[in-house]
């Protein structure tokens, strides 16, 4: 399991500042939640680390509601690729104890 820095900061860029509401109804304040949940889950993105390294995240916001969240690492800030809700497969394999 993979452990984020603390403090955590965030980057937004033009690219992705309101794609992950328009498309999938989450908002970045929202997916930011998780990355605080204490029984988040990190694992590294194996299938789509290329130039950089992605990692995925699966915990839930402070309404409880379950994201499955990819990202990277830029020197001391998380930027978000994208923010969804977990699906059936993901919750059953890594999100089910969260």
């Amino acid at each position: 399991m993979i452990s984020l820095k603390k403090p955590i900061e965030f980057e937004w860029d033009e690219g992705n500042l309101d794609k992950n509401l328009e498309k999938h109804k989450v908002s970045n304040l929202e997916a930011e939640e998780v990355f605080f949940d204490e029984k988040k889950r990190i694992l590294k993105d194996i299938l789509h680390s290329g130039i950089e390294e992605r990692y995925l995240i699966i915990g839930k916001t402070k309404a409880g509601r379950a994201l499955f969240i990819v990202f990277t690492q830029r020197v001391d800030k998380v930027r978000v690729i994208s923010a969804r809700d977990q699906n059936k497969k993901e919750y059953l394999l890594l999100g089910k104890d969260l």
